[in-house]
């Protein structure tokens, strides 16, 4: 038997009025995996999985946002997304969700190719890489890039007869930037402000290069810090940046941290 569809209109309730008058900043929804495009230096684009979360802001005088809606945006770019398309996802929020700002964050893995120092074996490895992007009273735009690398410390080295402690550290640039900045530009200038970078496949001959690479080459993590300050100073498309770095410590039970914020001056 086949059941009659009930074709009565539904209640709205997300649209009732509200009578508290607390407007909200953010509401929406977060951690949605989805595929996503990311231009790639080395070809055309670079096919991944983001997690994604969408917001918009609500006005007092509503009592709930359509949650739907959003994924409807989402599922409406063919089940891919990419930069180019920002503009116009948040456009749509802003219209479809009667919101007069609207966010959009997407965090996902970069991955490059490297080739050992010595060898030349080379290897995949993947960044955390982030853009948060909004539309509204202001549009913003902002690329995060972390950038996991080798730091020897300078007073072990100093203070010791034999070798130095050295530990994983990890660099988080995010920047807002005019005309066009690439992830694997950002990766490089870190690269260049540590002891050493890291890489994927090592053999021997890799490791003993990277060992004494470290060794000639000793950073605080207040040196990091500065080192990757003035690489992004040097960068005229750069207008804004925040560097984060954090030693995870091999002889501490706590890490070491240090960081700097830049506004490119008028």
């Amino acid at each position: 038997m086949i059941k009659s569809v009930d074709t009565t209109p539904l209640a709205d309730v997300q649209a009732n009025p509200d009578s508290r008058r607390v407007p909200i900043s953010r509401v929406g929804v977060k951690n949605i995996r989805f595929p996503i495009a990311v231009r790639d230096r080395r070809k055309s684009a670079q096919h991944t999985v983001g997690r994604i979360d969408m917001s918009v802001d609500l006005p007092h005088h509503f009592k709930g946002t359509h949650m739907s809606r959003f994924m409807e945006i989402l599922n409406s770019h063919d089940g891919e997304v990419s930069v180019e398309a920002l503009p116009a996802i948040l456009r749509t929020m802003r219209e479809r969700l009667s919101a007069e700002t609207a966010h959009l964050k997407i965090s996902f893995p970069y991955f490059m190719p490297k080739k050992a120092p010595v060898s030349g074996a080379e290897g995949l490895l993947s960044y955390d890489c982030a853009f948060d992007a909004s539309s509204g009273a202001e549009d913003d735009f902002v690329l995060t890039v972390n950038v996991p690398v080798t730091t020897l410390c300078p007073c072990s080295r100093e203070i010791s007869a034999r070798g130095a402690h050295n530990q994983r550290s990890m660099v988080t640039v995010r920047a807002r930037f005019d005309g066009e900045l690439w992830i694997e530009e950002l990766v490089a200038l870190v690269d260049e402000s540590a002891s050493c970078d890291l890489y994927p496949v090592l053999k021997r001959t890799d490791e003993k290069w990277v060992t004494e690479q470290a060794y000639d080459n000793p950073r605080f993590v207040e040196d990091l810090v500065r080192e990757v300050t003035l690489r992004l100073r040097a960068m005229p498309q750069i207008t804004w940046f925040h560097v984060h770095v954090v030693n995870f410590e091999s002889i501490h039970e706590h890490d070491a941290y240090a960081t700097v914020e830049e506004p490119r001056e008028s």
